[in-house]
């Protein structure tokens, strides 16, 4: 028996862990039997265990050169840094979807131990919802695409990563992009287990509130990853080319923005909950379809690299899943009664709807351009693709007027806003906006960006005017020093200013693109020794080229000399990499020069010669900001979401009573 046995063995028990686990707690409730609801928890708890040991084992047949172990020949190699090697469990499907499976289980016990003194009519149903996905993707490893599949014989050696994957982004952003995907899940077991027991009020939004944001964040942060990891790896100048692996990362991330909005009417107002019901099922579906496309290769993409012939089950289930949770809301719509109608048009939550809308009008647009092809040749036989033009001319200004309403939100009341208090507030954002428009539009010559310049100054006046009233009112009430007054401010109503710093890290996401998207410049030119040429305000002489050969690849790279403004600013040295066993499959290394104005982007176009190389030189401006933005952005979703202290104890001293 070989030790990857355990793996396998592990995956089959909790498959029959997960259908005993998800009977039982059904059969519990229905039939008011405790005990059997207590096994079903240590159930949920056993398999997280079991999934742990199977990721475990696998991870150590990486870490010990198993080469007799299919999955670890195809995705390392003896010469690969151990860092590779262990992120090598998601480089291939078998092992992401493992990693699925085991993140998912883990989340399952995580709800279960958090809540099990809480909602205790619906957390049995949030068990078995959460028992039968786990139990599809357990099946599908099972019988499918076994990750402990053994080779007849033992290899001296493996075939290694993709080179395209040998990036420290590939450490962190498959991971984070995936449990992104996994975190859906635990909302939508919620929202079913609502419409099973037909518990409709509020208590369901209590509890996926802060799972949704969870998910919303790992989502956010695994674009910002794919973006920062396409941009200096994949060698085309840019961070989003609207590809549709991107396209059905992106589409989760806004249906579950959207939530995160109607939630907070559902709590404060009593509205819009089967809207709110739809969109987190919507969120789920839409990470199963994510899956689907980049599993079953029915679209190309730049980041598929794990296709195989597992789509149809994928299918299958995405299928299953939405006729289920259609059939139940259906069911229970007579049930779902909102709080009478809106007061006033110009309100909170009014705004909040509109913010809906418009996603989800963004949604469906990426969504119909990244299916079109597929219907295109379904209907004629010929696959015809959009390119990003039309994702940027239809989603363009609907990012434009959400991002007008995200400076408006701010300033409208629940219920009913006066017009007459709303021009008063926005008076100072709007000269200020107006301002920033006019300059910008004598400046560039572009109505677009000048536009857009001018939304950027209107919401970033409205928010730290909010911040400015916030901070007066405190410190008239307690006498505090400013900075003080600030930090307890923040602390005090986390959710809603830790929000305020969320939107300020978009709007510094936002320059990023409008500065990249507007102003980039690019040449391509073939350099001899000693050659410069200039590019914006930059002067690059190619010194000589250089190779290298380790013992897994060869290097061959290029050394040019740096001028800025008239200044020497040192060497940056572009290459491309060519593995032994990827032949046909360069590798390019980009050199890039970041400063918060721009950055110098240069990578090899061809392989150089002695004499002469070909390079593609890019000045990016502003693509800085766009990082900086997304650290901004986490900053506030760790604050929005930080718990109070008094909710932190009470979970510490509950833990401690186990």
């Amino acid at each position: 028996m070989a030790y990857s046995d355990i793996g396998y063995v592990s995956l089959v028990v909790a498959l029959v862990m997960s259908i005993y686990t998800g009977i039982a707690s059904i059969t519990a409730v229905r039939f008011y039997y405790a005990p059997l609801l207590l096994s079903a928890r240590n159930g949920v708890w056993i398999i997280s265990c079991l999934m742990l040991i199977a990721s475990g084992t696998l991870i150590y047949g990486f870490m010990t050169h198993d080469f007799g172990l299919r999955y670890v020949v195809l995705h390392s190699s003896v010469d690969m840094p151990w860092y590779y090697i262990s992120s090598a469990l998601w480089g291939g499907q078998e092992g992401s979807l493992l990693y699925w499976a085991t993140t998912l289980s883990v989340l399952a016990g995580v709800a279960t131990l958090r809540n099990r003194n809480r909602y205790g009519q619906l957390m049995p149903y949030v068990i078995a919802t959460i028992m039968i996905v786990i139990a599809f993707f357990l099946t599908v490893l099972i019988f499918a695409t076994n990750p402990f599949e053994r080779l007849p014989f033992s290899m001296p050696d493996g075939r290694g990563l993709n080179p395209l994957l040998r990036d420290p982004g590939m450490v962190i952003h498959p991971p984070m992009l995936l449990l992104g995907y996994v975190s859906w899940t635990i909302p939508f077991a919620f929202v079913i287990a609502a419409l099973i027991t037909g518990r409709l009020g509020t208590e369901w939004v209590r509890a996926i509130r802060r799972w949704t944001l969870l998910a919303w964040s790992i989502q956010s942060i695994g674009l910002l990853l794919g973006a920062w990891w396409a941009y200096h790896v994949l060698g085309w100048g840019g961070y989003w080319g609207w590809d549709p692996v991107e396209n059905v990362a992106f589409l989760p991330w806004i249906t579950g923005t959207a939530s995160l909005h109607s939630v907070m009417v559902v709590e404060r107002r009593g509205k819009l909950k089967v809207w709110t019901i739809s969109l987190v099922i919507l969120s789920f579906l839409l990470a199963i379809f994510g899956t689907f496309v980049v599993r079953s290769g029915i679209l190309s993409s730049v980041h598929s690299f794990a296709e195989s012939d597992i789509g149809h089950l994928f299918l299958t289930f995405f299928s299953l899943a939405l006729v289920g949770s259609l059939a139940l809301l259906l069911f229970r719509l007579p049930q779902i009664k909102d709080e009478e109608g809106f007061e006033s048009p110009i309100s909170r939550e009014s705004g909040f709807l509109f913010n809906n809308l418009l996603l989800i009008g963004i949604g469906f647009a990426t969504f119909w351009g990244t299916i079109y092809p597929i219907i295109t040749e379904a209907f004629t036989g010929d696959k015809i693709t959009v390119g990003p033009p039309f994702f940027q001319q239809v989603n363009g200004p609907l990012f434009f007027v959400l991002l007008l309403l995200m400076g408006v939100g701010p300033l409208l009341a629940w219920r009913q806003t006066s017009m007459r208090a709303l021009v008063k507030s926005m008076s100072l954002p709007l000269v200020l906006g107006f301002s920033a428009l006019i300059m910008s539009q004598l400046i560039t010559q572009k109505p677009f960006v000048a536009l857009s310049i001018g939304a950027l100054v209107f919401v970033t006046a409205t928010i730290l005017l909010e911040y400015k009233r916030g901070l007066i009112i405190r410190k008239r009430n307690t006498g505090e020093i400013y900075p003080l007054a600030l930090t307890r401010l923040v602390s005090r109503n986390k959710q809603r200013y830790g929000g305020y710093i969320v939107h300020i890290g978009i709007i510094l996401i936002a320059i990023g693109i409008i500065g990249s998207t507007a102003f980039q410049t690019n040449r391509e030119v073939n350099m001899k020794k000693g050659e410069s040429v200039a590019i914006g305000r930059y002067v690059l002489t190619y010194e000589e080229s250089f190779s290298r050969i380790d013992p897994e690849k060869e290097i061959l790279g290029s050394i040019l000399t740096i001028n800025r403004g008239g200044k020497n600013i040192g060497t940056m040295v572009p290459s491309t990499e060519f593995y032994n066993k990827f032949q046909g499959q360069p590798s390019s290394k980009i050199a890039i020069s970041t400063t918060l104005l721009d950055d110098l982007y240069i990578f090899q176009a061809s392989r150089p010669t002695d004499n002469d190389v070909t390079l593609s030189i890019f000045v990016n401006p502003l693509v800085m900001w766009i990082w900086i933005g997304g650290t901004v952005l986490i900053l506030g979703i760790l604050i929005a979401a930080w718990p109070e202290k008094r909710t932190m104890w009470t979970s510490l001293t509950q833990t401690a009573k186990i």
